[in-house]
């Protein structure tokens, strides 16, 4: 049997076991910016840059109904946009590594709203510079690859980043990551793995970070905690060693082969 790392709770899990975060559907609004201001009021957004990034983009250009919601949304071929909420804890647990400059790879892009979401943390619409950040989406849908561009040409900084480069989108397994462009600061999964794939850990770079959703039947059920999804996240330090922290329970679509016709 392979050998597992060991894992420790977090104290944002412990938590969240004492407390339940506030009801997200308080959070809606009528505008993309009532939506992130009350997110951020109810502190389901707390950081700055993270509130920022995310009153640059509007929903409405990803979510084909109910944009302003914090609830999920079906965006066809059997795949959803998460709900707003999520995209910020995403983008919080990854914020010390999401700075001008990083590469990030989004597995899972769907419609491409977090994928412009991380590209304001990591690089400006206006640059063509080398040294500027990288954003990398994959998906194994090339429908959806097809929509992520597609919505992000309904702005003029969404068609920047596309037209600088700084912003990819892959038709590709999203379980093998993407060698290409790695090694990366930062990698998001967007769909529930069923192990932690040690691909993507290989293409992280040494220091970096993954935030990626993984079915706790495919990890072993431990702590007590039972079946189910959970967020974990694996650092990588800086001398190559990893460490992983399980940190709250989740419900998202399987990372799976394309839907059959």
């Amino acid at each position: 049997m392979p050998k597992r790392t060991p894992i420790s709770i977090s104290s944002s899990f412990k938590k969240l076991v004492k407390k339940s975060p506030p009801m997200a559907w308080y959070c809606s609004g009528s505008t993309n910016s009532e939506l992130i201001e009350n997110l951020f009021k109810t502190g389901l957004i707390k950081n700055e840059r993270v509130k920022n990034a995310m009153l640059g983009v509007d929903r409405a250009h990803y979510a084909p109904s109910r944009p302003y919601s914090d609830s999920p949304q079906p965006i066809g071929h059997g795949a959803t946009i998460s709900a707003p909420h999520m995209h910020g804890h995403a983008c919080e647990y990854l914020i010390d590594y999401l700075k001008p400059g990083s590469r990030v790879l989004d597995i899972g892009s769907g419609s491409g709203y977090l994928t412009h979401v991380l590209a304001n943390l990591v690089v400006s619409p206006s640059s063509t510079s080398e040294a500027n950040g990288q954003v990398i989406g994959v998906d194994h849908i090339p429908e959806l690859v097809e929509l992520a561009q597609t919505n992000m040409r309904k702005s003029k900084a969404g068609s920047s980043f596309l037209d600088s480069k700084r912003v990819k989108f892959i038709t590709a397994d999203g379980r093998l990551g993407w060698p290409e462009g790695a090694p990366y600061d930062a990698i998001h999964v967007g769909a529930a793995a069923h192990h932690l794939h040690p691909v993507l850990i290989e293409q992280l770079r040494a220091p970096g970070r993954m935030f990626i959703p993984v079915d706790a039947e495919g990890e072993g059920t431990s702590f007590g905690l039972g079946g189910g999804q959970y967020i974990w996240v694996v650092d990588k330090k800086g001398d190559g060693s990893v460490r992983k922290e399980k940190v709250f329970q989740v419900s998202y679509v399987p990372l799976t082969d394309r839907p059959g016709r």
